[in-house]
């Protein structure tokens, strides 16, 4: 039986493929377009979009695993982009598991699903969805994850969903080079006090979490049905982290900042203005990007070490030195 991958050419979703290769899966991925690396692998593509519902389900066929990591993020832009392709899109996947009599989902969700603007201080999974959601992109993974969570059913699709935060390392193509972009711009400002904690996960770690989840979700285990945080397991200053790297490809340390009260404002008139005059551009700052900036966001990951033994296998400092090796060896 086969482990289908979605979103596999992914920052993420690679490293997923790569760890089920090492440990011996026989690899289906669904991709738009095809990837030399997976040939190489013997992994078997499937080329279609995540918004294709019957592409979609015909690919869970002859399948006993499936590890839903395809999605788009993004602080900007129409509520049908995020929600076709988030939502909708797991929908499908779980239709195909059902049609198909896949055994165990593994969803790739976010934090920012319980996020309200407002610091969350080593928060369990009992912290609530919001009402009032600050931008597309977390309102449409909580109404995903929610549908993973609901079809769970003992005797017969076993799901559950993982809330790596932060995620980052080598082959990073997002969050590493928009922050090296803006830095260099002259654009990246400090916002708040610089005082506040994030949770942050090394990529090979949020992927191996993916793994043991699968491997733990079996009937009658208390991973069915539930969702995860995971990180590193110690939060950090986020500007301090944020300096860190920055001083890793060469750049030098924020130094301009703005309160977190004006980053939000500033956030919510860019918002109106872009809406107004209908720019397609992304807001220098929004208020869903100022909050996630200025506040603490850190997470108790006891639940996924109890439940399927995860831990940070690659500490932090190993983590930075591997991004370090990549950053140098990249053109200014």
């Amino acid at each position: 039986m086969k482990t289908l991958v979605t979103g596999a050419t992914g920052f993420l979703g690679r490293y997923v493929v790569e760890q089920l290769v090492e440990a011996g899966a026989t690899v289906r991925v669904l991709v738009r377009r095809k990837d030399d690396q997976f040939a190489s692998l013997g992994v078997e593509q499937v080329l279609a979009d995540i918004r294709d519902r019957d592409a979609v389900v015909a690919a869970c066929q002859d399948v006993e695993t499936v590890h839903h990591v395809a999605g788009v993020a993004g602080i900007w832009g129409p509520w049908s982009h995020f929600y076709e392709i988030n939502t909708l899109g797991t929908q499908y996947v779980i239709e195909g598991c059902r049609r198909h009599g896949v055994q165990r989902l593994v969803y790739t969700s976010s934090p920012s699903v319980t996020f309200d603007g407002h610091s969350q201080e080593g928060i369990d999974e009992s912290a609530p969805y919001p009402t009032d959601w600050l931008c597309h992109y977390p309102h449409s993974k909580a109404l995903a994850e929610q549908q993973v969570l609901a079809a769970n059913e003992e005797g017969g699709l076993l799901t559950c969903s993982l809330r790596p935060h932060l995620i980052w390392g080598p082959r990073d193509r997002h969050l590493i080079p928009r922050l090296l972009a803006r830095a260099r711009s002259g654009k990246l400002r400090r916002v708040g006090d610089g005082t506040n904690l994030v949770d942050t996960i090394y990529v090979e770690n949020a992927a191996m979490a993916h793994l043991q989840a699968a491997d733990a979700l079996t009937a009658g285990s208390a991973v069915a049905g539930r969702a995860y945080f995971i990180s590193q397991g110690e939060p950090v200053n986020c500007w301090d982290w944020i300096d860190q790297i920055l001083g890793l490809a060469g750049l030098p340390p924020v130094e301009k900042s703005i309160s977190l009260g004006i980053a939000r404002n500033a956030g919510r008139v860019l918002e109106m203005a872009h809406g107004l005059l209908a720019l397609g551009a992304e807001p220098r700052m929004t208020r869903f990007l100022a909050a996630q900036l200025g506040t603490s966001h850190y997470f108790d990951i006891s639940a996924a070490r109890q439940d399927f033994g995860y831990s940070a296998r690659i500490p932090t400092d190993e983590g930075l030195a591997r991004l370090a090796a990549e950053l140098s060896s990249l053109p200014d």
